[in-house]
């Protein structure tokens, strides 16, 4: 395994064990997001094992079951030759209104939650993140931390809990949070990584600034990894998908939905559930150089606040235009440093790299992957302590319908500039008191000015290392005989 300051190369085989991961969808957002994930991972198992026998890479997100009895049994993977009997997916569904968790089960996907595993209300967080955190999560933590613990319990090797949620509502960001705090209580060894949609500029919750300073200082602090995403930039890669489209067919996949909001946000949703596809795709299949997600903390991740991670994806498609001209090893590279394919509005390249990783799908050679590393480092700006920070994962089995992908994934000082936007659009209502009231009736006020000191010292970790130079010399050590 590599360590800061070092290309990890190895073209050695390893021997996998397979993780589990419960995924948990909090909110409207959560569980929308969710809903995209299920489908297309479903969908990629199903293209690459098609005999309909429950192995290894299925077992990390599902679980097989007997449906027969009134509490189904459990069957194991064994050697993975068995018949898929019923699947179940590793999830706890979380939303304090019913609608989107209902339209799930209505829908083809309906069969593969277990109802035990659902936590619902009927009247909503108002859009509070106060309401959600103070409220819903200390009335429902009992039967929340139960429905975790029973999908753990399922699980042989647990490794890490995904939390699918948004930070400008009031139930995915309150009690989200909320979550988040209790997994770090109760599941302290078990990684924490985080899928948080990030509000636009032009944002229409009027209390999103609030609510996203309360969720966010509850990532940096609760966090093992955060995986920011930003509405807008999604969209704009929607269009991109889009325009690249049109010019192979007359009907393309999102000009045909255009004017449907809900259709919109399936495709911007379906582009987040391939960052997580890809993200667990090493997890799942084997290859040359698996990247668990243990390794992507451990050299991704140098200071335990800063674990916040600019993503980008290459090639971009949506499930039903997979049909695409296939693209090159190098332009995917090229592509994946580019802005139009992050899924943040940031300019990394002005700001500094802290550390890189690139996790590559399909049938590549290591030399072209390290040819491409070597063609694109000296256009950006890397940290003086760690200038061959790039951990390199390379899963053999490619996305469907491509031959290759990559997703880059960047520690970089430009995400101080999303918390600087967030931050002062979270003055403007907090210097004029507006809305205050409908948050001080469930909570300090103080917890607004401890949230704000944790977002500046955050800024201020990011500044110091953005402006950070090597010394001039270095002192030579002298040994003592």
């Amino acid at each position: 395994r590599r360590v800061h300051g070092e290309i990890s190369l190895d073209q050695s085989v390893e021997t996998k064990m397979v993780r589990e991961v419960v995924t948990i969808q909090v909110g409207q957002c959560g569980n929308q997001i969710g809903s995209r994930f299920w489908k297309q991972v479903l969908r990629e198992h199903a293209h690459h094992s098609p005999h309909r026998k429950f192995d290894e890479p299925l077992s990390t997100f599902f679980r097989n079951v007997d449906s027969r009895f009134d509490d189904p049994l459990e069957i194991p993977v064994g050697d993975g030759t068995g018949e898929i009997r019923s699947l179940k997916a590793r999830a706890v569904l979380v939303d304090m209104e019913e609608g989107v968790v209902n339209e799930m089960m209505r829908s083809d996907l309906g069969d593969l939650f277990d109802t035990r595993q659902f936590l619902t209300d009927v009247s909503g967080s108002g859009n509070n993140w106060a309401h959600g955190h103070e409220v819903y999560g200390p009335q429902y933590a009992e039967s929340i931390l139960e429905k975790i613990r029973r999908a753990a319990e399922f699980c042989d090797s647990l490794q890490s809990f995904f939390l699918l949620h948004s930070l400008g509502g009031g139930t995915g960001s309150g009690v989200g949070s909320y979550i988040l705090e209790m997994l770090a209580d109760n599941y302290p060894d078990k990684f924490r990584f985080t899928t948080s949609v990030f509000p636009s500029q032009d944002d229409d919750v009027i209390t999103s600034p609030y609510n996203s300073i309360l969720s966010l200082a509850e990532l940096r602090a609760h966090a093992d990894c955060v995986l920011p995403v930003e509405n807008q930039a999604l969209l704009e890669m929607c269009e991109r998908v889009d325009s690249t489209t049109a010019k192979k067919s007359t009907a393309s996949t999102i000009t045909a939905v255009v004017g449907s909001k809900a259709k919109a946000f399936d495709h911007m949703n379906n582009i987040v559930a391939q960052l997580l596809i890809n993200l667990t795709s090493s997890m799942r299949f084997e290859g040359s150089l698996n990247v668990d997600l243990n390794e992507i903390t451990m050299n991704l991740v140098p200071y335990p606040r800063m674990h916040f991670l600019l993503s980008s994806l290459s090639p971009l498609y949506t499930p039903s235009d997979v049909k695409l001209q296939p693209r090159r090893l190098d332009q995917i590279f090229t592509d994946a440093f580019s802005r139009t394919h992050q899924l943040l509005k940031v300019d990394p390249r002005q700001s500094m790299y802290l550390a890189c990783g690139l996790l590559v799908r399909g049938d590549a050679q290591i030399s072209d992957i390290t040819r491409n590393i070597n063609r694109i480092r000296p256009e950006l700006r890397i940290i003086h302590w760690n200038q061959e920070g790039f951990k390199v994962g390379l899963c053999s089995v490619p996305p469907v319908g491509q031959p290759y992908s990559l997703l880059c994934l960047s520690n970089n000082t430009c995400f101080r500039h999303t918390c600087t936007a967030l931050h002062d659009r979270f003055l403007k209502l907090y210097k004029r008191k507006a809305h205050l009231h409908h948050y001080t009736q469930y909570m300090d006020v103080d917890r607004f000015e401890t949230a704000s000191s944790s977002i500046q010292d955050l800024v201020k970790e990011y500044c110091t290392l953005e402006q950070a130079t090597p010394p001039s010399h270095l002192e030579r050590m002298i040994p003592i005989l």
